[in-house]
């Protein structure tokens, strides 16, 4: 069910009203956005009597939600939701781009998220930890490389992105990183969701590889419902007979999100194309699309790299990048939103 306050309505409404969705035995998720307060149910195990909140003061109306989106669906927040990370927000309508090596390999993560903010980055991301397909590939640094992640944060002023594979490193990221993110291989692992959503941190929620855009709005309803509101979804190529590149980016899933929920979304071009001489031009399509931000590994010796050598992009080609998705964003957008 969700609960839309009057305007105008008294605080003194609001707590009424969160405390008989909790006397009921529920949890209330409180939203404000654009001068609109609405509060969402989740945990009751079928409909609910709107008879039951409509009496109360302040309220205007309460909508029975039968699907299974709740938290997730557009009309949750009909404005849409913005996710701050660091000084600047996703989904504020302009273009956030998280930049980096796929995983922490040394110090010259340091100097790369220096340059990295010279060169117009938002979010420095790089794994301290990797879900890996074979046992023998490179899984990151582990506990060394968060060091480096924090080192690198106090050089640039970057809010840092980085992966949770597990329970554990869950815990050992919560100091350090900015934004946690579930990556592809975890989207459906829905106890690492659930702690994620009682860390209370920023979410980037990576589409499995053979996820449907239901699946993925789901998964994210396993963040919410756990009380974390600071959800991003990320579009990052799903697999099909395709053999030109590593996965198919598939761009129609942002107006698609657009529709069906307000949670903001961003593409990560290099994980789909696998080839980085490809990633610039599915990055500048992203953020044509409407895409809220772009991820992009960038290296400073790509062809060095321990993780996905290929698809890194060149740390020489990153400010030109940037600029550039900045200047579409400018053109493709309404007048109205706020581009950097």
């Amino acid at each position: 069910m969700l609960i839309v306050m009057k305007k105008g309505s008294r605080r003194e409404d609001l707590a009424r009203v969160v405390r008989t969705v909790e006397s009921l035995g529920f949890v209330p998720h409180v939203v404000e956005a654009a001068g609109k307060i609405t509060v969402g149910i989740s945990g009751n195990p079928g409909p609910l009597n709107p008879a039951l909140f409509e009496s109360h003061p302040g309220v205007a109306r309460a909508i029975p939600i039968t699907e299974p989106l709740k938290l997730a669906a557009r009309n949750a927040s009909p404005e849409g939701t913005s996710v701050r990370v660091g000084s600047r927000a996703i989904g504020d309508g302009g273009v956030f781009v998280i930049a980096g090596p796929c995983a922490v390999e040394g110090d010259h993560l340091v100097e790369t998220a220096r340059l990295l903010r010279a060169a117009g980055a938002d979010a420095l991301r790089g794994g301290a930890f990797k879900a890996r397909t074979s046992p023998y590939s490179f899984q990151g640094m582990g506990r060394p490389g968060l060091e480096l992640l924090v080192a690198a944060k106090r050089e640039s002023g970057l809010p840092i992105v980085s992966e949770a594979v597990d329970e554990a490193t869950l815990d050992l990221l919560a100091p350090v990183a900015d934004m946690i993110q579930i990556g592809s291989r975890n989207m459906h692992n829905y106890e690492l969701l659930k702690l994620a959503g009682r860390l209370k941190k920023p979410v980037l929620l990576k589409r499995g590889m053979a996820a449907t855009l239901d699946e993925l709005l789901l998964a994210a309803e396993y963040v919410l419902a756990a009380g974390n509101p600071d959800v991003v979804l990320c579009e990052r190529g799903i697999r099909t007979f395709s053999q030109h590149s590593r996965f198919t980016l598939d761009l129609s899933i942002v107006p698609a999100v657009r529709e069906l929920s307000h949670l903001p979304v961003v593409v990560d071009p290099s994980h789909a194309t696998g080839r980085r001489e490809r990633v610039p031009a599915m990055a500048r399509a992203a953020v044509a699309a409407g895409a809220d931000g772009v991820m992009i590994e960038v290296h400073p010796a790509p062809d060095q790299a321990l993780s996905d050598a290929q698809q890194a992009v060149p740390l020489s080609q990153a400010a030109e990048l940037i600029a550039q998705l900045r200047e579409i964003a400018a053109i493709a957008r309404p007048r109205t939103e706020a581009v950097r």
